[in-house]
């Protein structure tokens, strides 16, 4: 997580699961659970600036839960109007309700984005 999500950072816990949201394609690609306890790393994950520190010092060890292939990604615009989460922003922006940094949902929203991805896994195996 970024420098400035800190508090958010030592927020998660073992267990925790995150989903991970396509900015681009605007779909849901995976679901990975958090393994271990935050720690601070500094070694770059991504390019940036030269000599500028990584600005994501906050890290988690993960495993997968699901990892959905490219083509069986779950599009948002389906499940945005089921979510709790997205009733937050106006309809006419509900992008913004996945955009940005990490960002905690309900029960009901974990239950039912972790269904729909899971439903997504299954019919590509059943094909």
């Amino acid at each position: 997580m970024k420098e400035h999500r800190r508090n958010m950072a030592e927020q998660i816990e073992p267990g925790d699961e995150i989903v991970f949201y396509l900015t681009r394609i605007k779909a849901f690609g995976g679901i990975v659970r958090v393994t271990g306890e935050m720690y601070e790393d500094r070694a770059k994950i991504w390019p940036g600036k030269p000599g500028k520190v990584d600005p994501y010092p906050w890290r988690f060890e993960t495993e997968p839960v699901l990892i959905l292939d490219d083509a069986d990604y779950v599009p948002a615009e389906e499940l945005a109007p089921e979510l709790e989460h997205v009733r937050k922003w106006p309809l006419e922006h509900w992008t913004l309700a996945f955009q940005g940094q990490l960002r905690a949902v309900s029960e009901a929203d974990a239950a039912l984005l972790h269904e729909r991805l899971t439903e997504a896994a299954r019919a590509r195996a059943a094909a």
